[in-house]
């Protein structure tokens, strides 16, 4: 097996092997190598201890030192070179209390989370592969090195690590890997939001967001998001749906593109059903209200799991229009412009078609059609850049001003005014016409 290391990884493996250590690229980047992906970054590992690596590089910071970890740099390029060690007991189930640095490879290896994890590669000793990742990167397999329940035990995020990996390299998991995550999946309480919010947009973007569903049957999401929980426990007697609520939202989360906000909109659309459903005598169900309770369920969440305000803005409002529909007409199609925003309403579109393509057949054609239309007229009215916002619009504060209005609030409400004759009428989006409207 020869892996194409890169010339700076080599530079500092072969740089410590001159001076009588043990290098090895390690992890994530020996497996992602192997599969023919592109490594996000190269970690190096090393029998060398923290200060002897650091005295073989002029340019070098403490990155975690107590850890054994160090950064070198070269050429204003970072790489973490890690000293062989063995973890000491885990008391929070994500730090070991005390970590013993080693002079042996296997035992570094062997603290690793995932066999796919655990391969060493460098290129005077090859391939490193003591626990059999090579085979389960060949069969597709996502297994914990030694004993799952001490892995997970260590470490719980590895529990949602694990299914995150499964999703992006379309592996499955191996059942006692399976087994320990459902028997610890609690711990995961424990874990940081920030942690969890990583892990969770990981899976999203990933080609099968919908390995959610591997992590709702194995007790995982009720640690962190109970409220898909219920989504995947509610059923949806109308002639609108074929699945549960949950399995809606994981069919709406693979027929939409892989972008974060998009798929986080997916993931919430719906999540306010089970709190809005009631069932008619005849037991069909209506769940009236559902977008705005959607909307606050993703706007909890979000914060909850330590979400940035952009993100949480763009998110809720794609939930709270999610199911919003207008008569096929410019000018209904302008006035939703207006209020979407005209930077999500294209989002807005791709949302709108995820959501009815994970819907029954029922009318399933007319509802395509009628996202065609107003498509079609979304692209016209930016093709003639007419106006949708106040930014667009002809005049300004200062012009109503110029034109005798004094100023304070009736400023705004004019302007206001003003654009909506103008998504009206398109064509009165002219200084002269507007200030004549006065």
């Amino acid at each position: 097996m020869k892996i194409q290391l890169p010339d700076k990884v080599k530079q500092i493996i072969d740089t410590l092997q001159s001076d009588g250590y043990e290098a090895y690229a390690v992890g994530g980047c020996v497996r992602d190598s192997i599969l023919g992906r592109t490594p996000e970054d190269w970690d190096i590992t090393t029998s060398a201890m923290p200060e002897e690596t650091k005295k073989l590089f002029s340019h070098t910071f403490d990155t975690g030192i107590e850890h054994g970890t160090i950064t070198v740099l070269l050429d204003h390029e970072g790489f973490e070179v890690t000293t062989y060690r063995v973890d000491g007991r885990y008391e929070d189930s994500r730090h070991p209390t005390e970590v013993t640095f080693v002079r042996n490879l296997k035992e570094d290896l062997l603290r690793r989370d995932f066999t796919i994890n655990a391969m060493a590669y460098n290129d005077r000793d090859g391939l490193v592969d003591i626990f059999g990742g090579m085979e389960d990167l060949q069969k597709g397999i996502i297994r914990c090195v030694g004993n799952a329940r001490a892995r997970f035990s260590e470490d719980a995020l590895r529990i949602l690590r694990g299914v995150r990996f499964a999703a992006q390299l379309g592996f499955e998991i191996e059942d006692e890997t399976r087994e320990g995550m459902r028997l610890l999946a609690p711990t995961l309480q424990k874990i940081s939001a920030e942690r969890i919010q990583t892990e969770l947009v990981k899976m999203l973007v990933s080609p099968r967001p919908d390995m959610l569903r591997e992590a709702w049957k194995l007790g995982i999401t009720k640690e962190f998001l109970p409220e898909f929980d219920a989504a995947m426990e509610t059923d949806q007697e109308t002639p609108h749906h074929m699945y549960t609520v949950g399995e809606h939202i994981l069919h709406t989360l693979r027929n939409i593109r892989s972008d974060r906000v998009l798929r986080l909109t997916m993931l919430f659309h719906d999540m306010g059903k089970p709190v809005m459903k009631t069932v008619d005598d005849d037991g069909t169900a209506h769940f009236k209200g559902h977008a705005e309770k959607s909307r606050e369920i993703a706007r909890t969440v979000l914060r909850r799991l330590k979400f940035d305000n952009e993100t949480l803005h763009k998110v809720e409002k794609l939930v709270y229009y999610h199911d919003y529909r207008m008569p096929v007409t410019a000018k209904c199609v302008r006035r939703a412009m207006n209020r979407i925003g005209e930077e999500l309403f294209p989002l807005y579109l791709e949302v709108r078609r995820a959501d009815v393509l994970a819907q029954s057949t029922y009318q399933r054609e007319e509802k395509l059609a009628d996202i065609d239309g107003v498509e079609k007229l979304y692209m016209e009215i930016r093709a003639k850049e007419q106006c949708v916002s106040l930014k667009e619009l002809a005049v300004t504060g200062k012009d109503l001003i110029d034109a005798g209005m004094k100023p304070g609030k009736e400023i705004g409400r004019t302007l206001d005014r003003l654009l909506e004759l103008v998504i009206e009428e398109p064509e009165l989006n002219t200084k002269e016409k507007l200030l004549m409207r006065l």
